[in-house]
């Protein structure tokens, strides 16, 4: 099955890209612009800034010391996609791989000096999955060749001993390849990989071992800590690991350690990560929406893990979270046409940013840029848009549960179904059967969808006339069931409430006291300011209802804000919250994955009120 998690047991079972196809619309739009555009581009500036010729040999060696990663998930995005240049980068890529399958262009030579922040083992975790995603989709060749070489290499290295990386992501690539080998050896290196975690297994950095999470094992955590695509991306591998080796205590170890991240370490966005010195969590309701880093890869590496959590406990509160991150993180990270990208994803820029032209060295939030020194992110969006169709749907005995509400063919065992919405923009979703057949269709309700509506409308015929009307009941949030017989022609219409709320944050949040944003659906809006729009740094909010206006097929709001608050006397504290004299402005708000297309400008979530 073409599916980028594939566990063998769980309380629900993914259906891959061979199982689902995205049509035009939200998500449709943006694979295919994709495939079309970002795969190319990020092909274009990898050959431009030589971290394709270090693969070549050419001297002297180009990028950062983790660079061949970034190939590596091109590769995967190319697999997912079928692309055709594929097979030419890929022997490039063979080109530099020594006789034992060690391979990387950075520590040929001085193999294994630096586990701290060498990347060997992170590079060789982007490959095997960049392989699995080739064997899942094509079968074997040389990536996947490569990909396994590499495996065996890590395998009659690493077995025995304390080593690991300091940045996870092998762990959960191992688990995966022994999906789908079914070689004992690579599951019992991830297994081991985990539970060196914490022994330490790694040296004292300025950071402190939390950073790699190191600092403690897995099983004694208590929240998510440390570089926040670290610690993602091991919990992801923690669940693979649990889920193969039927390690409940393990499993329920990751499943509290996320509860609590996103009680109390999680942005309205669903980005994660509030530090930018080391890219990492905060304490407990340390979330300033300036000083965000939310990183694109954190929030990518989210998705991982609650989609996992998802298939392993068919828990809909890890669908609702999935998400709240496609909308307000993986649609932000990318730009409109494409070709440039976000790093990081605060909540507030104060100042515009200035334009640049070719690499960005700050990877600073305010402005997408086209390359980054360290680029991940345009890589990491490009393999998840080309894996999406394998997050939308699963399998629940013999019929469908649909995660995500985009318009998509689906189609499991005996039933077929043809979803078609303007979600996000509206909340009407119709799911059309377009064959006879058995089995129980479910569609998740999502978590802010109280007031919700299901109806099921049977085909009508000479000998099965419709009865007076659709059946229309109340739905609650969570997953709405209905069960077969099906009819080619039967509908289910869902109906979920897209009226604007306020949204207020928990008191604890110091810096977000005193503030609140408004959500739609499942999108985040943001105040948006450029050239001589009226600033964003001297104005108040009023909590009135907000005014809906759709502009080229999307919905922006309008809200009521009060600009200037008067003379504070010189000094901005005083005995009483004294505002007013401003002026009332009508203030535009968009949804915040669409921000940052007009130019440099100023922006927040979060508004005074």
């Amino acid at each position: 099955m073409a599916n980028p998690v594939l566990p063998s047991s769980g309380v629900l079972s993914p259906l891959g890209l061979d199982a689902v196809r995205l049509s035009p619309g939200f998500w449709g739009d943006r694979a295919a612009l994709n495939r079309e555009v970002t795969i190319a581009h990020c092909q274009e500036w990898e050959e431009r800034e030589g971290w394709i010729g270090n693969f070549r040999g050419e001297r002297p060696r180009r990028g950062r010391e983790f660079s061949d990663s970034e190939i590596y998930k091109l590769l995967e995005a190319m697999a997912w996609a079928d692309h055709p240049e594929l097979p030419a980068l890929a022997e490039t890529v063979a080109q530099a791989q020594e006789g034992d399958g060690y391979i990387n262009t950075r520590w040929s030579g001085s193999r294994y000096t630096d586990f701290e922040w060498g990347h060997e083992l992170y590079c060789y975790g982007h490959l095997i999955q960049a392989g699995v995603a080739r064997l899942r989709m094509h079968g074997e060749d040389r990536l996947t060749e490569v990909a396994i070489r590499a495996a065996d290499h890590v395998c009659r290295r690493f077995m025995e001993g304390t080593q690991t990386c300091g940045h996870p992501v092998i762990e959960m690539a191992l688990v995966e390849l022994y999906r789908v080998t079914r070689a004992e050896r690579y599951l019992e290196m991830a297994r081991r990989f985990v539970e060196r975690r914490g022994l330490p297994a790694l040296a004292e950095i300025p950071f402190g071992r939390a950073y790699y999470q190191d600092d403690l094992p897995v099983r004694q955590a208590q929240v998510f800590r440390g570089h926040a695509v670290r610690a993602l991306y091991l919990a992801s591998g923690v669940v693979d690991v649990a889920v193969e080796t039927e390690d409940q205590e393990l499993l329920k170890a990751i499943e509290s350690q996320w509860e609590r991240t996103v009680a109390r370490r999680t942005h309205l966005t669903g980005g994660m990560g509030s530090r930018h010195a080391d890219e990492s969590y905060g304490e407990d309701y340390e979330l300033p929406p300036d000083r965000a880093y939310n990183e694109t890869c954190a929030g990518i590496a989210s998705i991982m893990l609650a989609h996992r959590l998802l298939l392993a406990t068919g828990d809909a509160r890890y669908a609702d979270l999935t998400e709240r991150t496609l909308y307000n993180m993986l649609a932000t990270g990318a730009a409109l046409d494409g070709r440039s990208f976000f790093y990081a994803n605060p909540l507030q820029v104060r100042v515009p940013a200035v334009p640049l032209e070719g690499v960005n060295h700050a990877a600073e939030g305010g402005l997408r840029s086209p390359w980054f020194d360290v680029s991940c992110c345009p890589n990491n969006i490009a393999r998840t848009l080309a894996s999406l169709p394998a997050y939308v749907a699963a399998a629940s005995g013999d019929g469908i549960l649909i995660h995500h509400l985009t318009p998509s063919e689906i189609r499991h065992g005996g039933l077929a179904v043809r979803v078609e919405t303007g979600y996000p923009w509206t909340g009407s979703v119709s799911v059309r059967v377009l064959a006879d057949g058995e089995g129980r269709i479910g569609l998740r309700v999502p978590a802010w969808a109280s007031d919700a509506t299901l109806a099921h409308v049977p085909v009508s015929s000479p000998d099965a006339p419709l009865p007076d009307g659709p059946v229309i009941r109340p739905v609650s949030p969570g997953y709405a069931h209905v069960d077969g017989p099906w009819r080619a022609g039967d509908e289910l219409r869902l109906e979920l409430p897209m009226r604007p709320r306020w949204t207020f944050p928990d008191r604890r949040i110091d810096a977000l006291r005193g503030s609140a944003a408004v959500e739609r659906g499942p999108l985040v809006y943001c105040a948006e300011s450029v050239a001589d729009e009226p600033p964003l740094g001297d104005l108040t909010t009023r909590v009135d209802p907000p005014v809906e206006r759709a502009v080229d097929g999307v919905v922006e709001l309008e809200v009521t804000a009060v600009l200037g608050a008067g003379d504070n006397g010189g000094w901005p504290y005083g005995v009483e919250d004294a505002h007013g004299g401003g002026a009332d402005v009508r203030l535009r708000l968009v949804p915040y994955h669409r921000w940052g297309n007009r130019g440099p400008a100023t922006m927040r979530v979060w508004l005074p009120i």
